[in-house]
């Protein structure tokens, strides 16, 4: 172990959130190297890129990794996803969040293993320039305040031996690492249950178009089938409970909706230049297909139910939400404030839901038992319900009051 002794934290024992990719098997190694002991967790999402965990144990047993530990969190994983659905928290457009979710599952897993195992250092991955390296940091500082976060991206060892991507597959290639990434591939991927996040390589181009990326959830719209399919969603107080008659919990549902919505090209190839946390811009391709189908048919509940003053409220926290949960705040009082709200609305979204799917597109097709929808015969353009067309009458002369005093006072200029 040679230069063992140089290194600060040579001697010591650190958890390390492996996902048994390129910098987990680089990290794992460079750091054994250097004499430490490193306890590798990885965090089971739901991703489907990868089935076989057992594998990425080997490979960072290989890499040099003293222990090992794999963790369940695909209940979690979909219960974060549902919350970004009930606040309709896209960021920046309609990215859904999904790598900044899986963070949070992830951290707050790790960290009860951290904690069990009586570590007082984390280490991960992510790199200076990223998202990813802020929130680990400021999640670890909030659930365990005395564990320390070591970021090799931001150690200047690390950086003088490794200036990216090809440097670290020139060292594991040297050094047999079993690595699965190639010098030839095109971009990088994220992947959890709720979406894949394709960036970096050629995606960093602007003049590279993003149909370049072969989708992992589903099919582009344009490969997607022909022939339209209707999906009946049915929620109970903001839960989804079965998906075309078949009953399901909040993890089944993700799954039925992914496959559903993958096959049609549903929430696939969202392209996306997003202002990082750091203060750079970064650009994305994103797949979310059971995000967008689920978000979508949600959405269509929320029009029915909520009033004017609600949903102008309920459009803020998505905001608001969706930027904590990409910064790295989701367990601050501000988000916690957020979820209470929330809670509010999401006890009225019940009903039945059918949407049609075809090529990337969904369409509304009807709704169905929704007990506490406030759509009613009041708005017919027909002579129903209880409003009287008359009333408006004395309604308008007292917004005209405000109107006319507008125009007097001259605050609109020369017409």
């Amino acid at each position: 172990m040679a230069n063992a002794s140089k290194h600060p934290l040579s001697g010591q024992t650190i958890a390390f959130a492996a996902s048994g990719g390129l910098d987990s098997c680089t990290i794992t190694h460079w750091l054994a190297q250097q004499g430490v002991r490193v306890v590798a967790i990885t965090a089971d999402l739901g991703q489907p890129d990868e089935t076989d965990f057992g594998a990425i144990e080997q490979r960072m047993r290989a890499c040099g990794a003293a222990d090992f530990a794999a963790i369940s969190l695909q209940k979690e994983m979909a219960e974060g996803g549902l919350e970004v659905i009930q606040a309709q928290s896209t960021y920046e457009g309609r990215y859904w969040n999904t790598t900044g979710v899986g963070r949070v599952i992830t951290t707050q897993g790790l960290m009860a293993e951290v904690l069990k195992r009586q570590l007082t250092i984390f280490s991960h991955g992510a790199t200076g320039r990223g998202n990813d390296q802020v929130r680990f940091q400021l999640m670890t500082n909030m659930l365990a305040p005395h564990v320390q976060v070591y970021a090799p991206w931001r150690d200047d060892a690390f950086l003088q031996r490794f200036g990216g991507r090809q440097h670290m597959i020139a060292y594991c290639e040297q050094h047999g690492l079993p690595i699965k990434a190639t010098r030839d591939k095109p971009y990088s991927t994220d992947a959890n249950l709720l979406g894949l996040t394709h960036e970096g390589g050629q995606l960093e181009s602007l003049l590279t178009a993003p149909d370049i990326v072969t989708p992992g959830m589903g099919v582009w719209p344009k490969d997607a089938p022909n022939a339209a399919e209707d999906v009946t969603i049915v929620f109970e107080r903001g839960r989804p409970v079965s998906i075309n008659g078949s009953a399901c919990d909040v993890l089944q549902a993700m799954f039925l909706a992914n496959n559903i919505g993958g096959r049609h090209g549903i929430g696939i190839g969202t392209h996306l230049v997003e202002n990082r946390f750091v203060g750079v811009k970064s650009r994305g391709v994103y797949e979310a297909p059971g995000m967008e189908l689920l978000g979508t048919a949600y959405a269509l509940l929320v029009q029915l139910v909520l009033d004017r003053r609600a949903r102008e409220f309920l459009d803020q926290l998505g905001l608001m939400y969706a930027r904590q949960i990409y910064q790295g705040y989701y367990f601050d009082v501000c988000s916690q404030m957020v979820r209470a709200a929330l809670a509010k609305v999401s006890a009225l979204i019940s009903g039945s839901i059918t949407v049609r799917l075809l090529r990337g597109n969904i369409s509304y097709v009807r709704a169905e038992g929704v007990p506490h929808s406030l759509y009613t015969l009041d708005g017919s353009m027909e002579a129903e319900g209880s409003f009287n067309h008359a009333d408006s009458e004395g309604f308008l002369k007292v917004l005209g009051v405000n109107a006319r005093a507008i125009a007097r006072a001259g605050h609109l200029g020369r017409l």
